[in-house]
């Protein structure tokens, strides 16, 4: 008996996804609740399960395949089930006609020049995901020189990912001639035209401006080494700065509405919650979980929350309601070296913060000339219905709570 393997419920307005790879070829045990495919929405990417134990037998959607809510992708012949034979292996028993060679045949086949060695694991790298694939470009890396973990040898996003974090250097490729297509044309994903409509959608839509200020990070800085040895043996998490911005941008956000509330037709929307995005970056391109409520959470439980929302990112396990309902974002592009930059708003939302590098600068305190950490900070935000005073107050306000952070905790 033969189970269907169809489309699952993708979340709200989505309603259509495309296939990104299959784990499992035709002929392949399966068990009971292991991945068989990926299907990539314009918002996430999600894995199709295996209901039952048994044999893949048949495959209906091949990868790159755009289908809908409940079409079928393939079927799995339970255990003792008969298994369709692929069409692919038929192909070899034509040769097996052939008359056998006679004794006096010719000498052996001479073994091919290395150049042709070379060329054998060419068909490892078509049978990447459009993913692994751009990982592995992003990253100069050899796909020949990734030890693969997936099923029937493939290489996935975790063995790319490993082998970045281990900093193991990619071997050397033979030398060869230059090849003829200098160029490569490859299909958008899903996620990241919806990416490309989302930004173009702010441009187009909103009076977009920037505000900037610059914060001093030395008591934040002490902070954090004093106290995150205790910090992360009590609540199992690293101390990170992002909590302390969050924080800092909910006691601002409480004192300007305005910046936490959206555009709705001719009607502002006012949020009594502070739901907030923190941009990261994954292998499928950026995407923004949101903390809930962070208002309302310690420390601990923001940090919590930042670091089990990134690990889901990395590991492309974010759901639809990781992604939907945030009243504010926060982007740190400081972690990749930026020094200043102006972020896009994250529709419907009317303002972003961006974050920056921390870097030591000669600053006047005092009527002194001394070198402190500093950090740019940037605003972007929606002058529709922020106007220039609410969007600098509000980061003078957050400058406020990062340079004394005691503020944040006495709600001042």
């Amino acid at each position: 008996m033969t189970i269907d393997v169809t489309v699952p419920a993708l979340g709200e307005s989505v309603t259509e996804a495309t296939v990104a790879k299959w784990f499992k070829a035709v002929g392949e045990p399966v068990a009971v609740d292991e991945p068989l495919c990926e299907l990539e929405t314009d918002k996430v990417a999600l894995e199709v399960f295996a209901s039952t134990a048994g044999t893949l037998a048949a495959i209906n959607a091949e990868e790159g395949t755009t289908v809908e809510i409940g079409a079928l992708l393939g079927q799995v012949a339970e255990s003792g089930g008969a298994v369709a034979a692929p069409a692919a292996p038929a192909a070899p028993a034509a040769p097996a006609a052939a008359p056998t060679p006679a004794p006096f045949a010719p000498a052996p086949r001479v073994p091919a020049p290395p150049a042709a060695t070379q060329t054998a694991p060419a068909p490892v790298e078509a049978e990447l995901s459009p993913a692994v694939r751009k990982l592995v470009a992003e990253h100069g890396r050899d796909s020949r020189s990734i030890p693969a973990s997936g099923p029937g040898g493939r290489i996935t996003k975790g063995d790319v990912l490993k082998m970045i974090e281990s900093g193991t250097p990619t071997p050397s490729a033979p030398s060869s001639p230059a090849p003829a297509d200098r160029e490569e044309r490859v299909q958008m994903t899903r996620l990241r035209r919806r990416i490309a409509e989302r930004l173009k959608e702010a441009q187009n839509t909103a009076a977009m401006l920037t505000t900037f200020n610059e914060v001093d990070m030395t008591r934040v800085l002490a902070a954090r080494d004093a106290y995150r040895k205790g910090f992360e043996k009590k609540h199992g998490v690293r101390l990170g700065f992002m909590s302390f911005f969050i924080k800092a941008c909910i006691v601002a956000l409480k004192e300007m509405p305005t910046v936490n509330a959206e555009i709705q037709g001719d009607e502002i929307v006012y949020k009594n919650h502070y739901d907030i995005g923190v941009a990261v970056s994954s292998p499928n391109g950026l995407v923004v979980p949101v903390v809930r409520d962070a208002d309302v959470l310690s420390f601990a439980a923001v940090e919590g929350a930042i670091g089990s929302l990134g690990r889901a990112a990395r590991d492309g396990k974010l759901t639809m309601e990781d992604m939907t309902g945030g009243t504010f974002t926060i982007t740190n592009g400081g972690v990749f070296g930026s020094l200043l930059s102006t972020p896009i708003l994250n529709p419907p939302q009317s303002a972003i913060l961006g974050m920056h590098k921390i870097q030591e600068r000669p600053v006047a305190v005092d009527g002194e000339i001394v070198v402190r950490p500093m950090m740019y900070l940037a605003l972007s935000y929606d002058h529709r219905i922020i106007d220039g005073r609410e969007a600098v107050s509000f980061l003078v306000r957050v400058k406020d709570g990062i340079e004394d952070p005691q503020r944040i905790l006495l709600d001042l």
